[in-house]
């Protein structure tokens, strides 16, 4: 039997042995190679941190087998650039098969070492293809961007439950109590960027923020976050994938946190971009009351797959703003407290997937997770000249318990709604009207011709910083609702 067995497997041996001398490769100058494209072209890409990869195929679309001679980077080792050919990663190869009508697949990533350029800086190489005394060239192509890495590690903190776990970057602390961030070099942030008790993290005009995956910004109890973005030059909080596919992928990255404020030292966002993550401000009552309200003018929260403004028990003033495309409420203001929305865009066109709540909600209790009780609290709202709008049918929620500290009021404000709407909380608005948006899926929520919300607004609302709308136009004496003032187009 053991004969019989090992005469199988050397006759098997042998055959495709005999069948591997069978197989021929052209040599002729006429039969070449084919590339999917001439060249790999990376956005930006952070120095330290490998790109992802892309993708080029090699076809050989003759009737006959090809050898390629040399897959070869010109920069070779020093090559900032890596290539790994058929499952095999190197700089150079020799004598690559490819079979008649088959294709290969060569896989391309980037690690660019930092220097001392503040400003993007190109890097390029070229991959180099001889097949039959033939050559073929792909251009490789890249920004290099020098950054501040923030990079948690892990520590313990006491929170409602005891204790919470994270990987943590001080950002503050005892010694360096004041810190600024400019716009000289963005930063990425990987893991949580902590603004710790007494400390305060100033963000300078223009600065850009990456956040890597689940990764977020966190204010402390008692820490404080100023963000001091301008028309001009706003600060960009976002995920650290900078290629074209994830310009509009939320998603990318947790959130930025911020617990209660000390008194004088209230949270302050001017000026800001904050997209494409899971919650894109959540600002939250936990440990002690809170001393100062949080402001947040002129800024954009959009395409977040949890929430855009998520506020539990606090006191906001919010001006000029647009919430816009998220997964869940755009805002939810929730656990009572003390809210004044003036001039702002609540949007939500959601697409990513089915979406069940509304654009806005207001909720005046919460579960303390620690004893198991529900807490009632004074809730109070004023919504001023705003839009709030979506998809859904109605756009608007509540979930009360009935006390008398309850009460909210709409003012100037075309609001999609099918609730009732007594005239005690709702003072000269316009219902279910479409707001006619220029491109909801373009995240384009300028008003068009003959949008309801025109001149709508009251003017004794849009005064001091409010005469100027999210672009810096002027309202004038007769105002529109949102955050965006119509212009006649030229």
């Amino acid at each position: 039997m053991r004969k019989l067995l090992f005469f199988i497997l050397l006759s098997t041996t042998i055959i495709a042995v005999s069948c591997r001398k069978e197989l021929k490769f052209s040599d002729n100058p006429s039969k070449n190679i084919s590339l999917s494209t001439d060249t790999i072209a990376f956005d930006t890409v952070f120095t330290s941190v490998g790109s992802s990869t892309r993708v080029l195929m090699i076809y050989n679309n003759n009737s006959e087998n090809l050898k390629i001679n040399s897959i070869r980077l010109e920069r070779g080792s020093s090559s900032p650039y890596s290539i790994n050919v058929d499952g095999q990663a190197g700089t150079s190869f020799s004598d690559k098969e490819i079979y008649a009508k088959d294709s290969l697949y060569v896989f391309i990533k980037v690690t660019i070492n930092p220097n001392d350029d503040n400003n993007p800086f190109f890097v390029e190489d070229r991959l180099i293809f001889s097949t039959n005394g033939n050559e073929k060239v792909v251009n490789l192509t890249a920004y290099g961007q020098n950054a501040h890495y923030i990079i948690g590690r892990k520590g313990i903190f006491p929170d409602a439950n005891g204790h919470y776990t994270n990987y943590y970057y001080p950002v503050t602390n005892d010694t360096l109590k004041d810190v600024h961030w400019t716009a000289e070099k963005p930063y990425v942030i990987y893991n949580v960027a902590l603004i710790d008790s007494d400390g305060t993290l100033t963000i300078e005009p223009g600065t850009h923020v990456y956040f890597h995956g689940g990764s977020g910004l966190w204010a402390w109890s008692e820490g404080q976050l100023i963000v001091n973005g301008t028309a001009e030059n706003p600060v960009v909080f976002q995920g650290d994938r900078l290629e074209s596919f994830y310009i509009d992928q939320p998603g990318q990255w947790d959130r930025i946190w911020l617990m209660e404020a000390r008194e004088g030292h209230g949270h302050r966002i001017d000026h800001a971009i904050i997209r494409n993550g899971f919650i894109g401000l959540q600002i939250q009552r936990m440990l002690k009351d809170n001393m100062e309200p949080t402001y947040i003018n002129n800024t954009i929260i959009e395409n977040h797959t949890g929430m855009g403004v998520y506020a539990n028990c606090y006191s906001i003033a919010m001006s000029n703003s647009l919430v816009n495309n998220c997964g869940n409420y755009c805002v939810a203001l929730t656990g009572g407290g003390d809210y004044l929305f003036t001039h702002n865009t609540i949007a939500n066109y959601w697409t990513g997937s089915t979406r069940k709540a509304e654009a806005l909600f207001f909720n005046n209790y919460y579960t303390n997770p620690t004893d198991g009780e529900t807490y009632v609290v004074p809730f109070e709202c004023d919504m001023i000249n705003s839009i709030i709008y979506g998809s859904r049918s109605n756009e608007f929620g509540t979930d009360f318990y009935p006390i008398n500290d309850t009460m909210y009021k709409f003012k100037n404000s075309l609001i999609c709604s099918q609730r009732p709407h007594p005239e005690q909380l709702y003072e000269s608005c316009v219902f279910n009207q479409a707001p006619n948006f220029k491109n909801t899926a373009e995240f384009d929520f300028h008003l068009d011709t003959l949008s309801p919300a025109i001149g709508i607004a009251n003017p004794c609302y849009a005064i001091g910083d409010l005469q100027f709308d999210l672009d810096g136009v002027a309202r004038g004496n007769r105002p529109d609702a949102g955050s965006y003032q119509y212009v006649i187009p030229e």
